[in-house]
């Protein structure tokens, strides 16, 4: 079975996966497709073994702009430092941005031999591709099976689908709102969504512009990327963004099947989430008492992050609620 955990952007999907994760027989893969070259990503065309080992290694320009210039961002799990192979200037491949390091104490070891397994494979379409990999992987790490979750997969739950017409699709959201303010406190999502609702002009650089720029060489008071990671856009930008996504989700609800696609509530997750797990685990046909895994997973559970939207000012809780009607609307979640 392809299984996945799709949803917005800081919605409780790395707590769901980390917990999914608790689960002896399932590898549970972090922030893989979403990193990956948009162009190639969900391709139909056949691609050789070496150019799905080129795809996997590339690096995502927005984290080498977020990291160089001296930003954190929580689920970069790559252990920079003496011993490491890349550094936080450097282009970092993306499967050493999240999802190798959360395997092994020795992740750049663990990328040449992903790599090197990729190279073998013979030429075929990507699906077959990230098949082979994630059983691959999986099999590596003494695991009988996998699940893949990324940041904002909802936006691309169709091509999922395209892609694994078979799968099963998790989607866990939270409220609109909380989960925009909470956008707004990541470094990668401020410059994502400066980046979008930035007012068109033809002084604007492109993101490929932007990634050639050197911040050393630059200045701060020069470079447009420090000034976007230090603004603070309006909240209702980060509401737009968030709908944007759920409305880009919903428009793949027609291509699944009923038994394809459940949804959970992140407030539920925290607030039982033994129970949750529980109807996850069935959903995804995981055994949920072995092990006690489910036990061990609850413990990931460190209390109700803190809530933001009573922060706001009357106008700008005003604009945030309106700017994610319509994604609490497809939710079926008051505004």
């Amino acid at each position: 079975m392809d299984r996945f955990v799709v949803g917005t952007g800081r919605c409780g999907s790395t707590l769901l996966s980390s917990m999914l994760g608790e689960h002896p027989a399932l590898l549970s893969v972090f922030e893989f497709f979403t990193g990956l070259d948009m162009s190639k990503r969900f391709t139909r065309e056949p691609m050789s073994g070496a150019e799905f080992a080129a795809l996997l290694s590339s690096e995502h320009p927005f984290v080498t702009m977020v990291l160089s210039r001296g930003y954190e961002v929580e689920e970069i799990t790559y252990p920079f430092g003496p011993n490491a192979r890349y550094t936080r200037d450097q282009g970092l491949p993306w499967l050493l941005v999240s999802a190798l390091p959360r395997f092994t104490d020795d992740p750049d070891a663990l990328f040449d031999e992903t790599v090197a397994f990729a190279r073998t494979l013979p030429e075929q379409p990507p699906a077959a591709h990230y098949r082979c990999l994630f059983d691959w992987l999986a099999a590596r790490l003494g695991r009988q099976c996998w699940l893949e979750r990324s940041g904002s997969s909802i936006d691309y739950l169709g091509s999922l689908r395209d892609l694994f017409p078979e799968g099963r699709f998790l989607h866990i959201h939270r409220d609109g709102p909380e989960a925009a303010l909470s956008m707004r406190e990541h470094a990668a999502y401020r410059l994502a969504v400066s980046l979008m609702f930035q007012a068109p002009s033809s002084a604007n650089p492109s993101i490929a512009e932007l990634a050639e720029l050197d911040p050393a060489r630059v200045g701060v008071e020069s470079d447009p990327t420090a000034t976007m990671l230090a603004s603070r856009p309006p909240v209702e930008h980060f509401g737009r963004y968030w709908s944007h996504e759920l409305t880009h989700g919903f428009r793949a609800l027609a291509k699944l099947d009923a038994h394809q696609y459940r949804e959970a509530r992140f407030e539920d997750l925290l607030a039982q989430p033994q129970e949750a797990l529980r109807e996850i685990a069935a959903y995804f046909e995981l055994d949920p008492d072995r092990d006690g895994w489910i036990d061990r997973a609850a413990a990931l559970v460190r209390g109700v992050p803190p809530t933001r939207f009573h922060t706001l000012t009357d106008g700008e809780q005003e604009r945030l609620v309106e700017a994610c009607r319509p994604g609490m609307q497809l939710l079926g979640r008051s505004p």
